[in-house]
């Protein structure tokens, strides 16, 4: 691959993949609307990866408190805040694995690779985060995540198995309506992540380690640290915006797009 698609392809992957626009919808239409080759899992996992050890590095201080805490949670403990962390990203992970394994046994993924789809999900998602963002209260923060909530936004969460829906924009949208600040319910989202991309990782990455040659393995490494820098840079961005401006920027993204997707899908 040329650099210049492995640049756009991490640069995309690396940006939408916590913004609430949907990584996989992007990369899905980039192929579909510029005519470029399609990818492939190998740069998909690899981007994934630089993604991944972004949202790690932002968020360390709470990573390294889950992995403290993690040894107490194995053994039923759930007395201290580490622990507590660990079992709420635990439990809220589930639902995405096994909806994920379910959609990989029939096949239905591939029908939902559409245009079409990804443009559905695009707007109706996108009006879904607006209404929830200016009528969710704002009663809690982060540090108020619970069993209930954290299975709740775990449920939401499967949805964005669907090309388009967005996961970081599906479980914003959830944190918000059930109360959660703009800050809140984006950090949750991004913790979150953290083990769904690693548990897509390691699965995507076992079917994918005999088919990655030398030339596939030096492009998967570009396209990992071009990922890495693209999503650090868009968190930093995002949690600094939220500060003071709302999700509508990224909703109108979302409206507008859709609508061009449809218009394409159906014309």
């Amino acid at each position: 691959m040329t650099f210049l698609h492995l640049f756009l392809l991490a640069m995309i992957q690396g940006i939408t993949e916590f913004l609430p626009v949907s990584s996989s919808g992007h990369l899905i239409l980039l192929p579909g609307l510029t005519g470029l080759e399609d990818q492939g899992q190998v740069i998909d996992v690899a981007a994934h990866v630089g993604t991944l050890g972004a949202v790690v590095l932002y968020f360390w201080t709470d990573v390294k408190t889950a992995l403290i805490g993690t040894p107490r949670m194995l053994m039923g403990r759930l007395d201290t805040p580490g622990a507590k962390l660990a079992f709420l990203l635990l439990i809220s992970t589930i639902p995405v694995i096994l909806f994920g394994i379910v959609l990989e046994m029939t096949g239905l993924y591939e029908h939902l690779r559409s245009i079409a789809v990804i443009g559905w999900t695009m707007l109706i998602f996108g009006v879904v985060l607006y209404w929830a963002d200016q009528n969710g209260p704002l009663t809690k923060v982060a540090a108020d995540w619970n069993r209930r909530d954290a299975i709740i936004i775990g449920l939401c969460q499967a949805i964005s198995l669907i090309p388009g829906t967005s996961r970081s924009g599906i479980t914003i949208t959830a944190g918000r309506y059930l109360g959660y600040d703009r800050e809140g319910a984006a950090r949750i989202a991004m913790l979150m992540s953290i083990p769904t991309i690693l548990a897509s990782g390691i699965f995507s990455g076992a079917k994918v380690i005999s088919q990655a040659d030398a030339t596939a393995a030096w492009d998967g490494a570009i396209a990992a640290a071009l990922s890495f820098v693209a999503a650090l840079l868009a968190l930093i961005l995002m949690f600094r915006l939220l500060k003071s401006v709302s999700f509508t920027p990224y909703v109108i993204y979302r409206v507008v797009l859709g609508v061009i997707l449809l218009w394409i899908a159906y014309s």
